[in-house]
């Protein structure tokens, strides 16, 4: 399988690491399937996946971040404006789809026809609250409580969820989930 070199896989000097979120589930996407990071940024965790052998998209209206990766084998890079026109990915298509700091509500309806069976979505993004702490402060960009189970429990299997306030790197509220698209129960992570 075509991959990318371990060095670019890696956090780059500069770069945060890959959210630990993501990385305690990282375990639950099938080998070798690809992985879609949506709203990349600065590709954290396309680079990580890819480190981990899977062949990743990047998306994002502004890919500069990601120059770095283009042309490397495995690696997509697709430059869009996600919150206008049509959804670029086909049903079935994503083994994962891994969105953090990023919310466009409409998206939240194409994820599970996205996924591939036994593919994997995690996210992690801003919740109702934060406001008090610092941006995003606008209600447009700001979970409510158990919106993601809302969004996503019906059509998924939700195998982790949270809300609340973190401390550390700095104060935020946050929500996160994993959800699967299968119906016999999975192994959890450790």
């Amino acid at each position: 399988m075509n991959t990318v070199d371990p060095a670019h896989a890696a956090p780059a000097e500069g770069l945060p690491a890959p959210s630990p979120w993501v990385r305690r589930h990282a375990a639950l996407v099938p080998a070798g399937g690809l992985v879609l990071d949506l709203a990349c940024g600065n590709g954290r965790h396309a680079r990580f996946f890819a480190g981990r052998g899977h062949p990743v998209v990047t998306a994002d209206r502004d890919t500069s971040r990601v120059e770095d990766l283009r042309g490397m084998p495995g690696v997509t890079i697709l430059t869009a404006d996600l919150e206008t026109g049509d959804w670029p990915f086909a049903p079935g298509s994503m083994a994962a789809i891994v969105i953090t700091n990023y919310l466009h509500r409409p998206h939240l309806a194409r994820l599970a026809e996205t996924l591939a069976p036994r593919g994997v979505v995690i996210i992690e993004t801003f919740a109702a609250g934060n406001e008090r702490f610092g941006k995003p402060r606008n209600p447009d960009h700001l979970l409510a409580p158990g919106e993601l189970l809302q969004a996503l429990g019906h059509e998924l299997q939700v195998v982790a969820y949270e809300h609340g306030v973190e401390e550390q790197p700095w104060p935020t509220v946050r929500q996160r989930i994993v959800a699967v698209k299968a119906v016999v129960p999975v192994p959890l992570p450790r």
